[in-house]
Parts: C-alpha cells; structure tokens; sequence
C-alpha cells in the first residue's frame, strides 16, 4: 500500500502578503525565534554533513564554522534545525532539535559539530506510534530560525 505524504501547509513566500478586508501586515514576525542582538558579528560559513544518506542504525555529525568577525569577544548561540520533507502526516516546515552556546574571541573561528540520530527524526504518526519514515531531510544551522544555512540528506531503511 502507497503512504500518502503531506507538508506543512502553504510555503512563506516574502513577496506575497496576507490579504483582509481589515489589515494588510507582513507575514513575517518582527524578531524570529533565536534572534538576539550582540556587541560583535558572527559569519556562518562550511556547513558540512560526515554522509548524505543515514540508515536507522547510523548517526550523522554537521558541522559549521562560525567566525567572530566583530572587534569583541562574545557569545552565540548556534541553533540546529530539520525538515522532513515529506511524512505521511503533515510536519512543520522546521523544527529545533539542538543548539550550543559558544564564546569565540574576536577574528577567530570555532566548528561547531551535532550528531544527528534517527532518534531525532521520530514523531507521532496518524497511528499514534512514535517513529521515524524513510525519505528526504533538511539540515539547517543558524543564528535564529530564519537566517540559516542548509543541506538535505536522506534517511533510508
């Protein structure tokens, strides 16, 4: 029997903006979620996955390097997410499954590495059973949940 596959609701498209017959706003929030301000700049840079495919046994590391290109030390948190493409219940477009909080010294650079598990890719089918589905995924690493860098891989039986 073919499983149908679902995706979360209506991609955000920057240029389109929600119409009513009360207010027109930006789709988009002010701040998204993980923003922060600091005293110095971060530059993302090399995001790197040890495999593209990943069996239910195996683990993945992702690796970032994140520079301090401001003229202080200072702090970041570095925020992992993933997509599943396409499961046979709609799934959200991203969601947070790791993050680290580092210190770099200025104009220096730190590798930031997460080890990605199947168990990190489990979730409640219609069935209610808590599992994980082969198919495409979507690893992206950022300083908050809208400016990211990304990389797909696929999880296979």
């Amino acid at each position: 029997m073919e499983t149908e596959h679902y995706t979360y609701g209506k991609a955000y498209d920057p240029g389109l903006r929600y119409r009513s017959h009360y207010i027109d706003q930006p789709n988009s929030p002010l701040y998204p979620f993980g923003y922060g301000l600091s005293y110095t700049t971060f530059e993302y840079s090399n995001l790197r996955l040890s495999s593209c495919e990943m069996g239910y046994t195996d683990t993945i590391t992702a690796s970032i390097d994140v520079t301090n290109t401001g003229k202080f030390d200072g702090s970041e948190v570095v925020q992992l997410y993933i997509r599943d493409c396409a499961g046979s219940v709609a799934r959200p477009v991203k969601e947070l499954k790791g993050f680290e909080k580092i210190h770099i010294k200025k104009q220096s650079t730190v590798t930031v590495e997460f080890v990605i598990s199947e168990e990190m890719l489990r979730f409640y089918t219609a069935t209610m059973d808590y599992q994980s589905e082969p198919g495409q995924f979507i690893v992206m690493i950022g300083p908050n949940s809208a400016t990211y860098d990304a990389m797909p891989f696929t999880l296979h039986d």
